[in-house]
């Protein structure tokens, strides 16, 4: 075992994977020299060469389009957006070519490659630079999208993802790359994709969240723990494929249900998740299942920035609300 942060657990999944797999490559913005803006790739060029681990120009569409190539003829390229705000140039790459390609080719091809991305706000960043994009994806058909929220779990989630036949975007949270520690395996181990995670078990309420804000919920619930509230804590981990029964035989335990996530309220992912509520668990609900968002406005520059983010306390209040309607 070792003792690993969310950013060396990354750097510690490539390192293996590049080891075990010589079809793998990693490059983006600074990615190489450099070993990215925060680090996660660092010692990879020096030790892999800089055939395997490079620097790229900014050209957010070249990346992922030169990745579709690589993929296509055999490589398993991991590359990089150095902010996820950046990717904006690279969409028509990723849903015009990289979402479409085994169902353009009827099969014959398909596209192993991973998009990685440091996502969300909370680090006082400029503009393009804390945007939660995760629904743009997870809209698309033909993508993954998975969002870890500890060491343990980016390292199983990552080699799962590099593994995958299919094309995977990989969200990390760039607030939570050195929040902790983690005891992680040293060994290889891979975790499923489209399974969530039970982080606590409750008979009141279930909570479901992602990323960044499955700490700030823990912390929530330290507040309501003298209070007799049980709270059901599931960390969604991917948001494309949805585990569905997993959230559904939760709220049918317990009855209420409230989603945490950071992107943007309107047509966001738990818009998806209270559907999936009421389709699976109608019937059992004591409450309306309940949405705790990002507001729909571009994310605050850093003076303002406190204003959007979601806050232990607000989630405590919520899920109080709920569990006394």
């Amino acid at each position: 075992m070792a003792l690993l942060n969310n950013i060396s657990a990354i750097t510690e999944a490539l390192d293996q994977e590049m080891g075990r797999d010589n079809t793998v490559v990693v490059y983006g913005e600074d990615v190489g020299f450099e070993g990215g803006v925060f680090r996660a790739t660092v010692g990879l060029q020096k030790k892999y060469g800089k055939d395997r681990c490079f620097d790229t120009p900014l050209a957010e569409a070249a990346i992922i389009g030169s990745a579709v190539g690589m993929a296509v003829n055999g490589m398993k390229p991991v590359v990089e957006i150095q902010f996820s705000g950046f990717v904006l140039p690279g969409l028509n790459q990723i849903i015009g070519h990289v979402a479409r390609y085994r169902n353009r080719s009827r099969g014959r091809y398909n596209l192993p490659m991973v998009i990685r991305m440091p996502y969300g706000g909370g680090v006082r960043a400029l503009e393009h630079h804390s945007e939660s994009l995760e629904d743009i994806f997870a809209q698309t058909p033909g993508l993954k999208v998975v969002i870890p929220s500890t060491p343990y779990d980016t390292k199983g989630l990552l080699l799962a993802a590099i593994r995958d036949p299919d094309p995977v975007i990989f969200l990390e949270p760039k607030r939570i790359y050195r929040a902790f520690k983690q005891e992680v395996p040293k060994e290889d181990y891979v975790l499923p994709i489209g399974k969530a995670k039970l982080v606590n078990e409750g008979s009141d309420i279930t909570v479901v969240a992602w990323g960044a804000l499955v700490r700030e919920v823990q912390n929530a619930l330290k507040d309501l723990k003298d209070e007799g509230i049980s709270v059901e804590l599931i960390d969604l981990r991917t948001i494309s494929p949805i585990d569905r029964d997993t959230i559904i035989k939760s709220v049918q335990k317990t009855g209420r249900f409230l989603v945490v996530h950071e992107a943007y309220k309107s047509f966001g992912p738990g818009a998806e998740l209270i559907s999936i509520v009421n389709e699976g668990a109608f019937l059992y609900l004591e409450a309306p299942p309940t949405r705790l968002t990002g507001f729909d406005v571009t994310i605050p520059l850093p003076k303002g920035e406190h204003h959007f983010i979601i806050k232990p306390k607000q989630i405590s209040d919520k899920i109080r609300e709920i569990v006394s309607f």
